[in-house]
């Protein structure tokens, strides 16, 4: 993803946590981010920036972006191309990579609270691939069975 499409992603999710149900406009930043921290970008530079006009942002810009989107720096910073996220080197049976996964894509769904929740949950337990088994298992059955079970061990904890 490069610089643009990170920005009007988050404009699209800043939006959403907003509670606008649409993506926060360029000048909707501005004003917010100015109301809020004191200093803003202007509109401009925030259209070049998207339109890819500009490729790089200044250091104060990114900096700047980053508090008001609540993003690390480093995530305003376009990634060379051919660049991955996954591993390339081979991790030791010893490392937990899912449990890392589980924690890292929690933190980046935190736009969408019950699975962001659930990697939460899952990443916590002791044994999170008897979790996923389960929860594979529960998605070969419809929602109204699932209510059902639910609602029957609701019942048998009411009556204990």
């Amino acid at each position: 993803m490069n610089l643009a499409e990170k920005i009007k992603h988050l404009r699209e999710v800043e939006g959403e946590l907003r509670g606008f149900n649409r993506p926060m406009t360029q000048m909707e930043v501005v004003k917010t981010m100015h109301q809020e921290l004191g200093v803003s970008i202007s509109q401009a530079y925030l259209s070049q920036l998207e339109s890819s006009k500009r490729l790089h942002l200044t250091a104060s810009s990114r900096d700047l972006l980053a508090r008001f989107f609540k993003v690390h720096p480093g995530y305003l910073v376009s990634d060379p191309p051919d660049y991955s996220t996954d591993l390339l080197t081979e991790v030791g049976q010893d490392s937990d990579r899912l449990g890392t996964w589980l924690i890292a894509n929690a933190a980046e769904w935190r736009s969408e609270p019950v699975l962001s929740e659930l990697l939460q949950l899952l990443a916590e337990v002791e044994e999170p691939r008897r979790y996923l088994a389960v929860f594979r298992t529960f998605m070969e059955l419809s929602i109204e069975e699932l209510e059902a079970i639910i609602d029957a061990l609701d019942m048998q904890e009411e009556v204990e």
